[in-house]
């Protein structure tokens, strides 16, 4: 998971300069302390998921925008490099995407 927490870290760091914002300005806006912000960034922590609203208000996105990581791929393709990975994760990393599947689906 660790290569989606950096990729979603680069993401969050382009949107804040691109509305130029400061780490502390950006987490001031959600709530955080800014040391976080900088975790965020470099894919050391992922944000709680109370705090992805707040993200995405802060860069007028909806949430699911914020994962516009990379270049969009055919539903087949996806389905496939997620069954692949599964099968190979541990427990921790499922449990993980469970929880983070029925997060999205809320949105």
């Amino acid at each position: 998971m660790n290569s989606f927490k950096s990729r979603f870290g680069k993401r969050i760091k382009e949107l804040r300069k691109k509305a130029g914002y400061t780490q502390e300005k950006l987490a001031e806006k959600i709530g955080i302390e800014p040391p976080n912000i900088s975790k965020i960034e470099h894919g050391i922590h992922f944000p709680q998921t109370d705090k992805l609203e707040k993200f995405a208000k802060a860069f007028n996105l909806d949430v699911m925008d914020l994962f516009e990581l990379n270049e969009p791929k055919d539903p087949d393709t996806l389905l496939r490099e997620i069954y692949v990975y599964l099968e190979t994760a541990d427990v921790r990393d499922i449990e993980f995407v469970h929880n983070f599947i029925s997060i999205l689906r809320k949105y």
